[in-house]
């Protein structure tokens, strides 16, 4: 089991899903954990406790900046917060600049706004990719393109601030069970497809995640750094 005694962490969008898990992995280890969430804490039914709720909207410029003000020290940021629009919606101007603002723009300016932090310590930085960044998603230009995105700014950070101590990766989620996924889940057919493209026959869990979260975080990966790692059950080396 790896501890996080002593470290402080921030998970965006951890309210729920991929990042509740990860915020709640990361408490259990012993960290002193700060999650956000679009909504008041109460509206949510997954579990908070200890954990230090902020109800921020990451794709809003000023409440970033609020939020990071909030923080003396930083250990790990986790950029998992994320949106996607379904029904080709993504293919509206006004739409699509949302989800690439809430998905890739949120997370390069909250880790502008605090590398001065994570630098003290030197602490790390954790994105939320997804397997769309390697193969088209007819549906969501948007979503795709803006974790294609993280792919590329993960590289980028992590040899802009090498020098600076900070290591910055990675993770790209296959299909993961979560509120954003279950309509998917519930489709029986698309349910049988996934699963037969799946080569570990399943779909992820998002303890899944928080589990490659935490080994990113950890002494253990002290020497990796803007790399993506994609945790998907071998879905993608299956396509095609």
């Amino acid at each position: 089991m790896l501890r996080f005694d002593g470290y402080r962490i921030l998970v965006t969008g951890g309210s729920s899903g991929i990042g509740n898990a990860m915020a709640t992995a990361f408490r259990d280890a012993g960290a002193e954990v700060a999650a956000t969430g679009t909504k008041p804490r109460d509206a949510y039914e997954t579990d908070l406790d200890g954990i230090d709720f902020h109800t921020v909207d990451v794709g809003d410029e000023e409440q970033r900046r609020a939020l990071a003000a909030r923080f003396d020290r930083l250990d790990v940021l986790v950029n998992n917060a994320g949106m996607v629009a379904y029904r080709r919606a993504e293919y509206e101007p006004e739409t699509f600049r949302r989800v690439l603002e809430v998905n890739l723009g949120a997370g390069l300016h909250l880790a502008t706004l605090l590398h001065d932090r994570l630098a003290a310590r030197p602490g790390s930085v954790i994105n939320l990719s997804s397997m769309t960044a390697f193969f088209g998603s007819q549906g969501n230009p948007g979503y795709g393109a803006s974790k294609a995105g993280i792919v590329q700014m993960t590289k980028t950070l992590a040899v802009a601030w090498g020098g600076d101590g900070i290591r910055v990766n990675a993770v790209a989620p296959g299909y993961v069970h979560t509120q954003m996924t279950d309509r998917f889940k519930r489709n029986e057919e698309a349910d049988r497809g996934i699963v037969a493209r799946t080569p570990l026959g399943r779909w992820g869990l998002p303890d899944d995640m928080a589990k490659v979260a935490l080994f990113l975080a950890s002494d253990l990966a002290g020497f990796v750094t803007g790399q993506t790692i994609s945790v998907d059950g071998g879905f993608g080396c299956a396509i095609g």
